[in-house]
């Protein structure tokens, strides 16, 4: 790096276990330098994830031989790490190979790496995750994902709420084909991919039912819900089919667990079922004659693709979406912000500016 305004170290919080938050410890760091291709971003703002808390207590359990274990997103993690998937900033330093033009742009940040180069790749690891993050002041990133937003509308700390909840809720849309004029179904619809799903639904002219505790009704209705079901108050299978009366063409499921076997029956024929979280259990029993028999689709999804990314960045260079922000934390808050993100108590996204 010869550009004479990157500094030689910077703060950034590391995870130094899996744990509670004590495991965070705000540490002087070398500044890390961009390779073939990277760029270094200066990051103006940083945002929290369910993916943070599970990767720092290692609750993915996703190691075959051990389902219990504890383990990140695709297995074991290198400690220490910086966690912080989500990034808006601009970038102060290129490495070999970089475009040139990058340097200087604001960016937002797709924080996947993808299993080949086309447009419909799957995310194989993630920014903060098997790769340093953005909970710092300066984070590496591949150049080819980082992607200049100078004629977004939104601030900074509003693009940062975006990357992984809004890439997610977007993913499963697309993947569950959700289209104007159909009734689509998002539970956990107060966190940050349901409120995303909720929005982004709307925007498309679905007929929105947002599934959440009724405390947050009114916030998810100013997101974009058309109707609200409490999942804390009676029947939640009485209450959706009541919501619902024509049916439902698509489920954005982030909760899972017993309403996945309960619910097919109130999907109409040709319906998707979507699911990228397991928030209310991960094991379910169901029968699947109410798949094949009415063509019902049970769809897993993970993150998002390329396309959907690009498709999620011209929205934010539009102005077409404007992410809910709960709060703001300085970098050294950090554990308080996981400890609020855990509380489940606000509604919108939680956001670090270093």
């Amino acid at each position: 790096m010869d550009q004479p305004d990157v500094p030689r170290t910077m703060r950034a919080m590391v995870l130094t276990g899996h744990g509670g938050p004590e495991v965070l410890e705000l540490r002087e760091v070398g500044t890390p330098a961009p390779g073939p291709g990277e760029v270094l971003v200066r990051v103006a703002a940083a945002s929290l994830n369910n993916t943070d808390l599970w990767t720092r207590e290692g609750a993915y359990g996703s190691r075959p031989d051990d389902p219990d274990a504890r383990s990140g997103w695709r297995g074991p993690i290198d400690f220490p790490r910086i966690q912080g998937g989500d990034v808006a900033g601009q970038v102060v330093a290129l490495g070999p190979g970089a475009p040139g033009d990058l340097l200087g742009q604001r960016v937002l940040v797709d924080p996947a790496h993808y299993d080949h180069p086309g447009p419909d790749a799957h995310p194989v690891d993630i920014l903060g995750s098997e790769r340093d993050g953005g909970f710092a002041e300066l984070v590496v990133v591949d150049a080819a994902r980082a992607h200049p937003v100078d004629d977004s509308p939104l601030s900074d700390v509003e693009l940062a709420a975006l990357p992984i909840a809004y890439g997610t809720a977007l993913g499963m849309l697309e993947r569950g084909r959700a289209a104007a004029g159909e009734t689509v179904v998002v539970t956990g619809a107060s966190g940050g991919v349901g409120l995303a799903a909720v929005q982004l639904a709307a925007a498309r002219g679905a007929r929105v039912v947002a599934v959440t505790s009724g405390v947050h009704a009114d916030a998810v209705r100013r997101a974009g819900a058309h109707a609200t079901v409490d999942r804390t108050e009676g029947d939640l299978h009485e209450t959706l089919a009541a919501a619902c009366p024509e049916g439902i063409d698509v489920v954005v499921d982030v909760v899972a667990g017993p309403l996945v076997a309960q619910g097919l029956d109130l999907l109409g024929d040709g319906a998707r079922w979507v699911v990228a979280g397991a928030l209310g259990g991960h094991r379910l029993e169901l029968d699947v004659r109410r798949l094949y028999l009415h063509n019902i689709a049970l769809v897993g999804s993970t993150m998002h693709t390329p396309a959907h990314f690009e498709t999620l960045v011209e929205l934010v260079r539009r102005g077409d979406v404007r992410p809910v922000v709960a709060r703001t934390y300085d970098l050294a808050d950090l554990a308080t912000a996981q400890a609020d993100l855990e509380g489940r108590g606000l509604v919108g996204k939680l956001v670090v500016t270093p």
